[in-house]
């Protein structure tokens, strides 16, 4: 398995079978298909035979047969009815450095983006604001429309907050996505601490941008470039590439909610794409739930790229300010990424 090779240049392009980023911008862990292989914070950690096999084992089925199977013919949405996540049952784990561990029960929970989520489903940030809810911590908080965001001011009157967060069989991971975006379930871990003023600023510039890429394209969400990265070194790229709703987990979200998958379909829509294969993931290993779509095939002219074994696509979106494991790369499936009007978005290849 070749998962990341650090070192102390600048991103450089993958060979193929490989994902190269810099030490700087090296995270908890890196994503293999499906599972995880451990990276540091500035080291790489070398797994041991053993987690290699397990990995392989799990992984040994996998890409073997699509389960949606999307074309011009079909359409491009996915069929209704055929999954749906359970209701979140466990508590939630929320740690607020400097102040304190706690558990959130979903009763707790109340939803502040109901433009995004549907009635029984929460963020991050209803997760934080249900401590202040029960008394745990005062949080000073507000809606900014120049950001499409909440925005935490203080806890407890300190400011400087953000937030890691992973779920189960995942590790902490670093995150630009916006706390009122990133949905949780059960398993779901979070931890808060105050960071610098300079990445906060740089997050919220990132968001300004988005939002202002929007107004720009009259409330059109357009992304200025979309690579996919197949095997064997094929590569396709689309620019500026408008972006609509496909209603894939509408047991998640409203209706007109985009995610990163809507990317790849909406390519399909336009004819860009002649094939979209997914495949739903229950759980993955001891990670329980996942309860997500995975991307397991595309095909267009002159590029084809089918999962199989240990083999098959990740991906990255966001603001190019932040590339790969300094905030783009976290693992919340393309079903599940609410995007505005990111900068670009990267399918790339990666193999065990």
């Amino acid at each position: 398995m070749i998962c990341a090779r650090c070192s102390q240049a600048s991103f450089t392009k993958p060979t193929p079978g490989t994902h190269q980023i810099p030490m700087s911008r090296m995270q908890d862990h890196c994503e293999v298909i499906l599972m995880c292989m451990f990276c540091g914070r500035r080291r790489l950690w070398f797994l041991g035979i053993a987690l290699i096999l397990v990995l392989a084992a799990v992984l040994s089925g996998r890409g073997q047969s699509v389960e949606v199977l999307l074309t011009s013919e079909t359409g491009w949405a996915v069929p209704d009815g055929l999954h749906e996540a359970r209701e979140m049952s466990g508590p939630i784990r929320i740690s607020i450095r400097g102040i304190g561990d706690f558990r959130v029960d979903p009763s707790e929970l109340t939803g502040h983006r109901p433009d995004i989520f549907v009635d029984g489903r929460f963020s991050i940030y209803d997760v934080l604001m249900a401590l202040d809810a029960r008394g745990e911590i005062q949080v000073e908080s507000d809606f900014d429309a120049e950001l499409a965001t909440h925005v935490i001011d203080s806890v407890d009157g300190q400011a400087g907050w953000w937030y890691e967060a992973h779920y189960d069989g995942g590790w902490f991971e670093r995150s630009v996505v916006r706390m009122d975006h990133y949905p949780v379930k059960d398993g779901t871990t979070i931890r808060f601490e105050k960071v610098s003023g300079v990445r906060l600023d740089a997050i919220f510039a990132t968001y300004r941008e988005e939002v202002e890429r929007l107004e720009r394209n009259n409330g059109t969400h357009v992304l200025p470039r979309v690579t996919l990265e197949g095997p064997r070194g094929r590569e396709i790229e689309f620019t500026d590439v408008e972006v609509t709703a496909h209603d894939s987990r509408p047991d998640l979200f409203q209706p007109g909610v985009i995610t990163a998958l809507d990317v790849l379909l909406s390519l399909g829509e336009q004819g860009m794409l002649r094939e979209v294969g997914l495949s739903w993931y229950e759980s993955i290993g001891s990670a329980d739930p996942v309860e997500h779509y995975f991307i397991e095939r595309v095909v267009a002219d002159g590029f084809e790229a089918q999962a199989n074994g240990g083999c098959g696509f990740v991906y990255e979106v966001g603001p190019r300010a932040f590339f790969g494991f300094d905030g783009n790369h976290v693992h919340i499936p393309t079903d599940a990424r609410v995007i505005l009007s990111p900068e670009y978005a990267l399918w790339f290849w990666l193999c065990l």
